[in-house]
């Protein structure tokens, strides 16, 4: 499983989805991505699961929170919007 978390100008990361590979997280991330900023800072589709404020993603192939999976969307895809 691979997580993927979003996280404000506080830095703190959350827990936004999960994909079953890392193909889908990156493809997922790059339809979301409106635009990327030189200081790595984003825009975000509306609707996609970065939009919720976030400016920024990161990845992991093993969780760095404590959230319950099960509290996330799995699988996102740009027809759920």
């Amino acid at each position: 499983m691979y997580y993927l978390y979003g996280s404000k100008q506080t830095g703190k990361l959350e827990l936004v989805a999960t994909f079953d590979s890392e193909q889908q997280l990156l493809a997922y991330v790059r339809w979301s991505t409106l635009k990327t900023n030189s200081n790595g800072t984003g825009k975000f589709e509306q609707g996609s699961v970065l939009a919720g404020g976030y400016d920024r993603w990161d990845q992991s192939s093993s969780p760095l929170t404590d959230v319950d999976v099960r509290d996330v969307i799995h699988n996102p895809t740009p027809s759920m919007l």
